[in-house]
């Protein structure tokens, strides 16, 4: 599913990961039905490769960790939201192109 810099987030996981980071954190939240998720899934693994070291990237699956896509107010997916220091600082949904993402990580840099 996910190239071996992407990291998988949970309920479980979710606040010690993204919320506690001393790391920006861009988080993927994505469902294995949704079809533009899938397509976005490359863009997210090449994303996580070209930024080791910079900020940390995952995938949160909506439908196996409901309370954090609640928690998030996930209503439409793909959804991207970047976390600094614990907060939401870019969210971006759609399927975009891997230079916009880019250019919203390299603001919170």
């Amino acid at each position: 599913m996910a190239a071996e810099h992407v990291q998988t987030f949970t309920d479980g996981n979710f606040n010690d990961t993204v919320l506690k980071s001393g790391a920006p954190v861009l988080v993927d939240f994505w469902a294995e039905w949704c079809g533009p998720c899938k397509r976005l899934g490359p863009t997210v693994d090449a994303l996580a490769t070209e930024n080791v070291g910079k900020v940390t990237i995952g995938k949160l699956n909506v439908d196996e960790n409901p309370d954090t896509a609640i928690k998030f107010n996930i209503r439409g997916i793909p959804a991207l939201m970047l976390f600094k220091d614990g907060q939401v600082v870019e969210s971006l949904v759609g399927l975009l192109p891997k230079e916009d993402i880019q250019k919203a990580i390299n603001k919170h840099l």
